[in-house]
């Protein structure tokens, strides 16, 4: 089944274009009307040199006029012979034959009976456009039509393609696929829908955090800010230090620049709560701290993070480097990266 755009909306078309296979292009009147085009004729021109194939309408009240306004837009300074959409009528029909026996192409739409498809093939319609959305408004069974269409030209050999219209949603593309059309034309929204499930989005989350688990290093993670302060500081050091990087830590180093320890705003509210204001001038080392914080390596896989936080269920995790802290790991930065759960806060 060829995929083809039913738009007139340049940024859709060249997007679409992109996919690499859509095959063709419909416009209609309304269309251009609804995106403020009034100049058709320059519309049709620029469409000409930018999609496989171009289907353009071609109206008149009568044979002759339809004949002469297709004739009148392959004047034009075209890139491509375009495919004419003639709606379905006894005129309608006369003119397809005629423009066919000319050796062009013409689409006959508006279709919503099989008795109207049958002319069309008749007359030598290289498609014949049913339309399912406004079928099923009426109450019709539109898929049905699409498959005796089919059915239609498997048993007789007319050379006609049944074009699946007036999509609305994806579902109808599914239909028309098992129906067995020939060519479906959609609207770009519809077409950039055709690859969403939820399963796949799901599927494709979870080899994502997978893979960030078994590549990414804890260096590619770490924040820039790096709050450090030696155990000999006070507390209001440390204090303004957390204030300063946003984190809820502070780590501790000796004099040659080593991890000795943490300082975090849970010990800073347990301590205010006993002591009181009089130890905001106290040093670290008199006050307190935390000897054995859990780290971390730069070169550490993301996989080694996730363990630690599950493990020691704490909040933060010291990254050094040679024995150095180089930064902080928090655990929202792993939640926000969908490798931890809400569970863990």
């Amino acid at each position: 089944m060829d995929l083809y755009l039913d738009s007139v909306d340049f940024k859709e078309i060249e997007e679409a274009l992109d996919f690499g296979f859509v095959k063709g292009l419909t416009t209609t009147p309304t269309f251009m009307h609804r995106h403020g085009i009034t100049d058709i004729d320059g519309a049709i021109v620029k469409l000409s040199g930018m999609v496989p194939e171009l289907q353009v309408e071609a109206l008149g009240e009568n044979v002759d006029a339809i004949v002469n306004e297709a004739e009148r837009i392959l004047s034009l300074d075209l890139q491509q012979e375009p495919v004419f959409k003639v709606p379905i009528s006894n005129v309608g029909v006369k003119a397809c034959q005629r423009l066919t026996g000319k050796g062009h192409r013409v689409n006959v739409h508006l279709i919503y009976t099989l008795n109207q498809a049958y002319m069309a093939m008749a007359a030598g319609a290289a498609f014949i456009c049913p339309l399912a959305g406004r079928l099923q408004d009426q109450g019709h069974d539109a898929i049905k039509l699409f498959e005796q269409c089919v059915e239609l030209i498997d048993k007789h050999g007319y050379s006609s393609k049944v074009m699946f219209s007036s999509v609305r949603h994806a579902e109808h593309v599914r239909q028309a696929i098992l129906a067995g059309v020939h060519v479906c034309t959609v609207p770009f929204g519809v077409m950039t829908r055709l690859c969403d499930n939820t399963l796949t989005t799901l599927g494709t989350t979870q080899f994502q955090e997978h893979t960030k688990l078994m590549t990414a290093q804890v260096k590619d993670l770490i924040r820039s800010h790096n709050p450090i302060c030696r155990a000999s500081e006070t507390l209001t050091s440390a204090m303004v230090a957390m204030t300063e990087s946003g984190l809820g830590i502070v780590s501790l180093v000796d004099e040659d620049g080593n991890i000795a320890g943490i300082f975090t705003d849970g010990d800073l509210r347990r301590r205010l709560q006993h002591d009181g204001r009089e130890i905001l001038d106290k040093t670290l080392e008199e006050i307190g701290y935390s000897k054995n914080p859990v780290t971390i390596g730069v070169e550490a896989l993301l996989d080694e993070v996730v363990r630690l936080f599950k493990e020691f269920e704490v909040d933060s995790i010291v990254v050094i480097k040679n024995s150095k802290p180089t930064g902080v790991l928090d655990i929202q930065d792993i939640i926000k990266l969908g490798l931890l759960g809400q569970e863990h806060l």
